[in-house]
Parts: C-alpha cells; structure tokens; sequence
C-alpha cells in the first residue's frame, strides 16, 4: 500500500487534474527501479501510474521529469505518458502519470520508433543554445544543463567533466583519467559534425521505451535537453535492444553521416562515467578502453 502521504499527494493531483474528488480503489506494484517505487492505482476514474521518492534525497527530481516529458510531448513524435501532476510532500515526493497497458510490437515499430526520433531531434531550441534552462537528473545523478552556444563547450564541460570530477572525488577513477580525456577534447570536433542543437530525450537505453495499447512506441523517464543527436543515438547503442530497422529508418528521416556509427563511442563517454559513478565496477576500465584507442 502506499504511505499515507503519498495517498493524500495522489488524491491531491487527481483532484486538481480532474476537478473532482477520486478514489483510490486498489494498489499494485510496478517494477520502478531503484530509485523509485512505482505502483498502478486504480480508481473509479481510471488507472494511473505513480510512482514516488525521498523528497529530500532527490530535490526536484519529479518537476524536472514532469518538464521533460512535457516538452518532449510538443514534439508529437514519440508518444509520452501524459503528466497528471507531481508533488513534494515533507517526506516524499510524488508524480502521476497516465497509466499505459503495454501490449506486443506492432508490425512497423522499429520504422514509426525511427521516424518518431529523427521527428523529435528536428526540434530546436529558440535561442539555437545547447543546454536546457533548468537542470534535472540522469538516473539518480543530477544533470547540469547551463546552456553553451556550441556543443563541443557543452559536451566537455557540462557532461565529461562534470562526471570526470565527481569520480575522482569519489574515487572511482585515477588522475591518469584526467590526461585522458584531455588528450581527447581536441578530436571531438571529428566525431561530432556541426548540426544544430537537438530536443533530446536524454537517456534513450531499452529500458526507457515501451509498447502502448496498439504496438506502438512510448518513451519514458527521459533526461532531457538540447543536444547533440548522437547522444540519443549512441546511447540507444550502448546496451542493445533496438532493431536495425529502427536505425534504418531514422536515417531516412533524417540522414546521418557516412561515418557516424564510429562516433557512438564517444557519446557513450557521458553514460558510462554516469554508470562510474553510479556502480563502479566495469565501468571504469569501459571509458578507458575507449580513450586509449581514440585519445
């Protein structure tokens, strides 16, 4: 069962979302990571998804999400789950989504999931900046996203460094990383073409996407800005699970460099220092192994 705070937060946003009084009726858990614990609530109106944390664990974690999808939902590519509100209480914090039933792929997923994402990285930023105008969380690690008019500036200060600095404070990683990555930061412009910044969702792995009530594709629990678009690319790469389809077809809708599969290592730097310094283990030889063979 919920606690009793999180149950007022749901009865709360329901209310503001409906104008109405709802019930809840029955909880069941949903796998929520962890970071979260995430539950179907059913009521009298409809089944929402909700899923809450430590408030002050997690600071603004749940506007931060609630943000990103919804401006990943301007884009109409990929479908979002719609945000019926979040809350920060004394103790927790909550958000409430609409609840998707997830059914099998439709015939044409991996095409409309291709065509969605190139959709979604036509959208630019106003200002043609890289970066978002409030930070927010990649995992449980918050992701700073002061804006740069470059992406080389960004990717360097914002991503790999960042994440460089608190794993040597933690002492996830050895100086010689430093002179690693510093030996790299010259090449970047070789494996990043100059395009404009694109709406990203962020953290694009098999984890985050799933099939809505017809077989099509859904995005989830993204980490968004403007960015590059390999960054989505390289990370949907990382640990496997998207057809060749997928790929196929977001290159037609938006062609890709001859080159730029050999790129993906590089974008990968980011979520795999994040992967540092979230476990350890592995990962640290990983990011290594990448800045011998390029740096």
């Amino acid at each position: 069962m919920l606690p009793i705070e999180v149950q007022e937060s749901v009865k709360k946003l329901l209310r503001d979302f409906r104008g109405e009084e709802v019930e809840i009726a029955a909880v069941s858990s949903v796998g929520g990571g962890c970071i979260n614990d995430a539950h179907r609530v059913e009521t009298g109106a409809a089944a929402f998804f909700v899923k809450y944390n430590d408030t002050k664990r997690y600071p603004g974690m749940f506007a931060a999400e609630a943000a990103g999808l919804k401006l990943l939902a301007t884009a109409g590519s990929v479908r979002i789950p719609q945000v019926i509100g979040f809350h920060d209480a004394k103790t927790y914090s909550t958000l409430v989504l609409e609840y998707i039933h997830s059914t099998s792929k439709a015939t044409g997923f991996w095409e409309a999931f291709g065509k969605g994402l190139a959709k979604l990285h036509r959208q630019e930023p106003e200002d043609g900046r890289f970066g978002l105008d409030h930070h927010n969380y990649i995992g449980s690690l918050p992701q700073e996203n002061t804006k740069h008019t470059d992406w080389i500036s960004f990717f360097i200060t914002r991503r790999l460094e960042y994440q460089l600095k608190l794993a040597r404070d933690n002492g996830r990683v050895g100086k010689e990383f430093t002179k690693m990555f510093e030996s790299l930061y010259r090449f970047l412009p070789d494996f990043f073409p100059e395009e404009p910044a694109s709406l990203l969702h962020g953290d694009l792995w098999s984890g985050n996407f799933m099939t809505g009530e017809t077989g099509e594709p859904v995005i989830i629990d993204p980490a968004v800005y403007y960015g590059h678009r390999y960054m989505d690319l390289g990370m949907s790469k990382l640990f496997g699970g998207f057809g060749q389809s997928f790929y196929d077809s977001y290159g037609d809708a938006y062609p890709l460099n001859k080159s730029w599969e050999q790129s993906m290592d590089i974008a990968n730097l980011y979520p795999l220092m994040v992967h540092v310094n979230l476990f350890g283990g592995g990962y640290p030889a990983s990011v290594k192994s990448i800045l011998r063979r390029f740096s």
